[in-house]
């Protein structure tokens, strides 16, 4: 039941078929008095004004029948996936259509026929649908329902097809009868016939090609993920074999001062040699860090700080605001290098966003809270819009000219450390991206271990 409520196809559905069933509520005035016109047309002959109130009924009609078929798209699709029963993508639309026949019918003393020419547009919606494969969005889909509906809608028209169930409805029975009161039946049926051909073929034109660019696009997207994928797994190979290279001549320094050690007894030197010790283990866990994904350890938020300082901000004219607030001596249990380097991304896409600023400004922010620290970064400049606030955690989506990876690194980093990443931004009023990771175990345990 949840998942039916958090379905937002189903609620879009609902309100689609409240409006389909209030439309004809709404233009029931207009359409009593084209009523009273075809009663006295029975008696005139106007091939024009006949010809006039066919479109306007059939436009009616049209307006009329798109909510209603959409709803059943919409609700079909919505309680296929909540029930994951994919039989009611079939079974709703004949349920709901006709439902819709019958309230619109309680509100109006006009009568509206569930009658051949539903049916035949509910199979071709469900043929439709089935052959897209849902590759169709919401506004593709009405472009190309509209142009359906209206092109078959014209069937209601035809005189001789009422003995086949076709346009049954007493405004489209009042014109073809005075159609056919006037001597204008054929020309009725010849005109009707001409727009449901063009009108339907140019549906189904516009699906065609629709389909085929909606599928040319997924083919581009993957193609490009593939080329993402295959540059970081290259970049993630040439790091390893980077990492290991590294190892070789640390293990050599280490072992060239073992032998310092034991040559030069001095205790200066003894101290020197301890300090090289100290350095050479601190690198040695630093590339053990980059190299394993899941080697953590525990580390001083104030370290971390530190440690993002001296690798984005020293030796740089980068001026970034940094601010503490509560205890700075918190111990997390991170990969130091991987944080570090989520946080440097950060700092990089703020440094383009104040370009062109003037009174440019960037804040690293850390907070201590009680069970979670957040690391926040924040610029005065010129922001992300709403719409692509939604896809810049994608990899492969990038508002530079390179590939979108820093953004989709950060979420991996903040996931894999059991915290999250949020973003707040508007268009010329700034970025704030924070991540925020939780404390894990008591600091007890790293004063222990210490």
């Amino acid at each position: 039941m949840e998942k039916v409520v958090r379905s937002w196809k189903i609620w879009i559905g609902i309100g689609l078929f409240l409006l389909g069933i209030l439309i004809p509520y709404a233009l029931n005035p207009q359409l009593v008095g084209m009523n009273q016109l075809l009663k006295t047309m029975n008696h005139k002959t106007d091939g024009n004004a006949l010809m006039m109130s066919a479109f306007f009924i059939v436009s009616i009609n049209t307006i009329i029948s798109i909510p209603q078929f959409l709803s059943v798209v919409m609700l079909g699709d919505g309680m296929a996936a909540a029930f994951n029963r994919s039989e009611l993508k079939t079974l709703i639309p004949l349920i709901v259509v006709p439902l819709a026949y019958v309230f619109v019918n309680m509100l109006t003393p006009l009568t509206y026929n569930f009658g051949a020419t539903d049916i035949f547009l509910w199979l071709t919606i469900v043929v439709m649908q089935k052959l897209s494969k849902q590759k169709l969005n919401m506004v593709m889909k009405l472009l190309v329902f509209s142009q359906l509906i209206f092109g078959v809608t014209w069937l209601n028209q035809v005189p001789y097809f009422t003995p086949y169930g076709f346009g049954r409805g007493s405004l489209s029975m009042k014109v073809k009868q005075a159609a056919l009161q006037i001597g204008f039946g054929q020309v009725l049926a010849l005109y009707a016939n001409m727009f449901f051909l063009i009108f339907v073929a140019s549906a189904i034109t516009l699906w065609i090609y629709l389909v085929l660019y909606m599928e040319r696009w997924a083919i581009s997207q993957d193609l490009h993920r593939a080329q993402l994928e295959a540059r970081e797994s290259r970049s993630g190979r040439e790091v390893l074999h980077l990492v290991h290279d590294l190892k070789t001549p640390l293990a050599t320094i280490e072992g060239l001062v073992s032998l310092m050690e034991i040559r030069w007894p001095d205790p200066k030197m003894q101290e020197y040699c301890q300090t090289i010790y100290g350095s050479i283990h601190s690198m040695s866990r630093m590339v053990s860090e980059i190299l394993y994904e899941d080697r953590k350890d525990w580390c001083k938020l104030i370290e971390l700080i530190d440690y993002v300082r001296a690798s984005r901000l020293s030796g740089t004219n980068v001026s970034v605001d940094i601010e503490l607030e509560g205890e700075t001596q918190t111990s997390l249990y991170i990969n130091k290098i991987r944080v570090t380097r989520a946080i440097v991304n950060l700092i990089d896409n703020a440094l383009d966003a104040i370009q062109e600023r003037e009174n440019g400004r960037i804040v690293l922010r850390a907070k201590t809270l009680t069970k979670v620290v957040i690391l926040e970064v924040e610029d005065n400049g010129c922001g992300i819009s709403a719409d692509r606030v939604k896809r810049i955690w994608k990899t492969g989506y990038s508002t530079k000219n390179h590939p979108g990876v820093g953004l989709s690194f950060v979420r991996q980093v903040a996931e894999g450390h059991g915290g999250t990443v949020h973003v707040k931004s508007a268009a010329g009023q700034g970025t704030k991206v924070w991540i925020t990771l939780p404390l894990g175990e008591t600091n007890e345990n790293f004063h222990h271990e210490r």
